[in-house]
């Protein structure tokens, strides 16, 4: 097997795009653009203080469409510039302060495990991408978890009431859009030819 027909098999569909440090710039921009955007989409609840946002399905996308690398440098710097004061977050949101900030943190985890994942092809077919989505929002909660017990001084069982129950079917509903977004548009690279 050719070298180039080896890095076009493990290729993300950011690959696919022609000139590489320009597009990587734009992709990293754009991924920080797209997680940004999504996360203003949110909903605050009554019954807890994380609001329901799309970040989390803007970070699976990220991840699964530009790889972990670049995944890490978008989620990344809207992670730093985000802390840093510039207004990113769910509400317009910025600094470290608050109930949810975790989950930001865990954006960046699960938008490397998820680029990982997808690079190795877990995005082409409709399991696999239920399975990468689902592996994303558990990398999630990992990191959200423990900063809303810190943060509320709260114990696990009420964390996890506060902080995963009330998204469970969100996360099943963007696992599901996932799976017929990615492996649906694998499909249309295989019909032109590019994979």
């Amino acid at each position: 097997m050719t070298a180039p027909a080896t890095a076009r098999r493990s290729a993300v569909l950011a690959d696919l795009l022609p000139g590489a440090r320009v597009r990587n710039v734009a992709l990293v921009l754009t991924g920080t653009l797209f997680v940004t955007v999504a996360g203003w989409i949110a909903i605050p609840l009554p019954f807890t203080p994380v609001p329901l946002s799309l970040a989390t399905f803007a970070v699976l996308l990220t991840g699964a469409a530009l790889g972990p690398a670049r995944a890490a440098a978008s989620i990344g710097l809207y992670l730093v510039a985000g802390v840093a004061g510039v207004p990113l977050f769910a509400d317009f949101g910025s600094g470290v302060a608050f109930s949810s900030f975790g989950y930001i943190v865990g954006y960046l985890a699960a938008g490397t495990v998820v680029g990982e994942l997808a690079r190795r092809r877990a995005d082409r077919s409709v399991l696999g991408t239920i399975g990468l989505a689902l592996i994303g929002a558990v990398t999630v909660y990992a990191a959200g978890v423990p900063w809303l017990m810190g943060f509320l001084e709260v114990d696990l069982a009420t964390a996890l009431t506060l902080g995963v129950v009330p998204f469970l079917i969100g996360d099943a509903i963007k696992a599901v859009a996932a799976a017929m977004l990615l492996p649906g548009t694998w499909a249309i690279v295989r019909r032109v030819g590019r994979d």
